[in-house]
């Protein structure tokens, strides 16, 4: 196999072995010769000792989604050692650590098989056993850069960045990097015809996780409460905001924090303190994933019903139960829009990737505020714990903040009309005040149970309809509000439109060029918002049917659209993807492909 930036290399280590800073070194070192790539960490759900995976595509063409298939395989972890080789492509590349001889019978006569004695090379270089250990990481780095034709001074550079503050260990690191080097230059010299060759395909990118770029943007959006509880794959979000509001929330001149970071007891105290927080005028939020939306959902309910703000994001993960807590799956939409007892519906938004976390974080706030209602973050853990190649992240300091109907003092005082419940601009939102605000009037009452336009207990049936019709009044006007979604047609007609959202927008991309030159034209909408705007209607209305790609096993979106829109479900064909790992494109090729009628030889040509 000879591919030139285009190929993809995965590494087999074991967990707690301290390769996740090297692998993701590897993985900058290319971006720092411009060339683009989307790195994947799969990982298991403890501390140390089993598998983990880390997966990097390189890719001059400037895909971004997870390819499938494997190039080049770092084996390291003996006992996915099998399982690792069998995942690689015919003509492949496997190193592996060849201090214990294994025997020839047991490699595949259609891979090139690079020796390198890893263990042997360390245990002469270093005598403390830790140490050994992770230059030993380091090692195989520097034999990939020599295989690849990498920019070595690429390579030190990161190095000398990443132990700026640290000098002691630089010259070790630099160290183990040239003994891989010389090894895999000396003794496998022209034994890998995959290569990594400038390019400048990477521009003023950047490379950040989505935790860490919504963390970001609820910093930029005003946020001053944060209510957690730790729940992977949320944590490092909670964890950033601190972080950051460490660094741009501290008062010039006491010097004291103006913002409330608090772990809670449990995920019911964390909503609870952020609705308590949001009633008092705070703009908080909280960080979860699915079990802790579970647990939150009563109060979920009286936020809806009471009308108070509050921003959830949800980093979703493998369900149900505990289910794959360190995997990635799109299987908390219909909890999220449904969430709580009774008749409820929240504002969901789906961002594709780190830079829509920020864009989204923003706008979750003015939402929360202009309906005055829980708005949901909808992410994923392959989006939230991975690093993603995206546009800078950019803030308009023009832009204000909408705070949504809010009386002032002297509104109150002026004899504005006011029922903390009334609607009486027509768009079902009623005004409301901050606690504060007036001594005698306006006060912010706040009422959970049945109410009437004044938040007068009320438990007559008409004032309760009354009160629900308006809420699904509400919900409407949200329509308008929410980011619209974005439709690409294609350049001849297509029978088959395509309805997508979320992290499944990188590797959906791809496929549909790919489809397309194999004579496919699909016309695409990736849907960013729930309730749905009055485009999807249209655009489902206008194809003769609709595959809906999900990652999870019950098609909870087309489920969302058949129900919220009254459309026949023979109208969709689904296409779901719930293993765990991020979605390819090749399985959305494959089908695709073979669900819109190609022949079996066409749509297996595709998918490769």
């Amino acid at each position: 196999m000879a591919a030139t930036n285009d190929f993809v290399v995965k590494f087999a280590n074991i967990n707690g072995s301290g390769s996740a800073s090297a692998n993701e070194l590897f993985a900058r070192s290319i971006l720092r010769m411009g060339v683009p790539v989307a790195s994947r960490n799969i990982f298991p759900s403890n501390i140390q000792g089993l598998p983990t995976w880390y997966e990097v595509r390189v890719s001059g063409e400037g895909w971004l989604g997870r390819r499938g298939g494997v190039d080049f395989m770092v084996a390291l972890n003996p006992q996915t050692f099998d399982k690792d080789m069998a995942s690689l492509e015919p003509g492949g590349y496997l190193l592996y650590d060849s201090t214990k001889p294994i025997p020839p019978e047991k490699f595949r006569l259609d891979i090139t098989v690079l020796p390198i004695p890893l263990t042997e090379i360390c245990n002469k270089a270093y005598a403390d056993p830790r140490q050994r250990q992770l230059f030993k990481n380091i090692v195989y780095v520097g034999a990939l850069t020599s295989l690849l034709g990498m920019d070595l001074e690429a390579v030190k550079w990161l190095i000398a960045e990443q132990f700026e503050t640290k000098q002691k260990l630089l010259a070790p690191n630099i160290q183990a990097l040239g003994f891989g080097y010389e090894y895999a230059r000396d003794k496998l010299k022209d034994r890998c015809k995959l290569k990594v060759k400038r390019q400048d395909k990477v521009g003023e990118r950047i490379f950040i996780q989505g935790n860490n770029a919504a963390a970001l943007g609820c910093v930029w959006a005003g946020a001053t409460v944060c209510a957690w509880y730790p729940i992977t794959p949320s944590t490092s979000l909670a964890e950033n905001f601190n972080r950051h509001a460490s660094r741009f929330r501290i008062d010039p001149v006491s010097k004291k924090k103006n913002f409330a970071f608090l772990q809670a007891e449990d995920e019911i105290a964390a909503i609870g303190m952020v609705v308590g927080a949001s009633w008092n005028g705070a703009r908080a939020f909280t960080a979860t994933s699915g079990p802790g939306i579970s647990l939150m959902s009563e109060i979920f309910g009286f936020a809806y019903y009471a009308e108070v703000p509050a921003v959830v994001f949800d980093v979703q993960r493998g369900g149900p139960s505990t289910g794959m807590p360190t995997r990635t799956q799109q299987s908390d939409l219909l909890l999220a829009a449904y969430a709580s007892h009774g008749d409820t519906k929240h504002v969901l938004l789906f961002p594709e990737d780190p830079h829509e976390c920020f864009d989204f974080a923003v706008a979750a706030f003015d939402l929360a505020e202009r309906l005055q209602t829980p708005v949901f973050v909808m992410m994923d853990l392959d989006i939230g714990m991975n690093d993603w190649l995206v546009e800078p992240l950019a803030w308009d300091d023009t832009r204000r903040y909408d705070r949504g109907k809010v009386l002032s003092a002297e509104e109150l005082e002026a004899g504005k009309t006011f029922g903390r419940y009334l609607d009486v601009d027509g768009d079902a939102v009623p005004y409301r005040t901050i606690p504060g605000t007036h001594p005698s009037q306006g006060a912010y009452f706040t009422r959970g149970s049945s109410h009437d336009a004044y938040a007068r207990y009320s438990e007559e049936g008409a004032t309760y309809i009354a009160g629900m019709q308006r809420l699904l009044r509400k919900f409407e006007t949200a329509k308008c509000l929410v980011p619209k979604p974005v439709v690409r047609e294609a350049d001849q007609k297509a029978r088959f439109g395509v309805i997508y959202y979320g992290s499944t927008a990188v590797a959906m991309n791809e496929a549909v060029a790919v489809l397309e030159k194999k004579g496919l034209p699909l016309d695409l909408m990736r849907v960013r918002a729930f309730p749905f705007n009055d485009e999807v209607e249209a655009f489902i209305a206008a194809h003769e049917q609709v595959f809906v790609i999900e990652q999870n096993r019950d098609a909870q979106l087309m489920k969302l659209i058949v129900g919220e829109c009254a459309i026949d479900p023979a109208k969709f064909l689904p296409i779901l993807h719930f293993d765990g790992t991020p979605i390819t494109a090749r399985f959305i090729i494959k089908e695709i492909a073979t669900r819109a009628g190609l022949a079996e030889a066409e749509a297996q040509e595709a998918a490769q």
